[in-house]
Formats: structure tokens, sequence, C-alpha cells
């Protein structure tokens, strides 16, 4: 294939790795990390400017909001299914968990950075509510 007319990308690595930058977007690659193993969540962060788009690719990821507002409220989330689109709102407390195998697809502003990408840690009540809605 002639990569004058056609990008092509993978990531193998783990963690959170931009691939593609263009105007005003991002697409990103989020593959298993230990830092995002359940047990280890202790924060969630927002974006101020920008909705997150997340889309499972393989393995498993649970996604996890935490409301709006200037704290982290109350906890709920959502198992991914492979292939939907799961639209993270502006402004959301998020965060995630996945398996060893888990890939995901997130588009996301160009921009999104710490800048404008608050975390915050989450209480012991909110962490007994992320391990609930796991299922531990």
């Amino acid at each position: 294939m002639n990569n004058e007319y056609i990008d092509i990308t993978a990531y193998e690595g783990e963690g959170y790795k931009p691939m593609i930058d263009y105007g005003s977007w991002r697409v990103a690659i989020l593959r298993y990390c230990e830092e995002l193993e359940i047990q280890n969540l202790k924060t969630m962060q927002k974006h101020n400017e920008t909705d997150e788009v997340f889309v499972l690719i393989e393995g498993n990821c649970t996604l996890f909001a935490g409301g709006k507002g200037d704290a982290v409220g109350e906890i709920d989330g959502v198992k991914m299914e492979p292939g939907k689109l799961y639209n993270v709102k502006r402004g959301v407390w998020h965060t995630h968990t996945l398996d060893k195998d888990g890939m995901v697809l997130i588009v996301e502003n160009k921009d999104t950075g710490d800048c404008n990408s608050p975390v915050k840690s989450m209480n012991e009540e909110q962490l007994e509510q992320l391990y609930k809605v796991y299922g531990l």
C-alpha cells in the first residue's frame, strides 16, 4: 500500500498511546497496564473541553462514571461490549479497567491533556462503590 494515501499504524505496548492527530481530533489506543487493574484505581478524571468516545476492540473493559461537578459523585459503570460506542460527556468524572487482553479505541479532542482534564482521588466509600459495580 502506498503510504502517501493511507497511513497504517498499530500499537502493541501497554497503556494509552495517541495514534493519529488531525485538525482538532485525536484517535488513541488504550491497552492493559498494571495501573488500570481494578485494585489499583484510585482516581477519576474529567475532560472540561471534550466528550471522549470509547470503542472496545478486544478483551474486556469496564467504564466507570462518577457524575459531574467539582468532585467525584456516586459511581456507576458499564461492562463494554465490542463494537459499541460509549460517549463519556464533557465534564463527567470517569475511569476504566481493562483485562490483559483489553484494547480500546479512544476519540477525543487533540488538545486534551492535563491542563484541561483534572484528576480527583476517590474516597473509601467511592472505591467500595467502584468495586461493587465491577462485581467484587
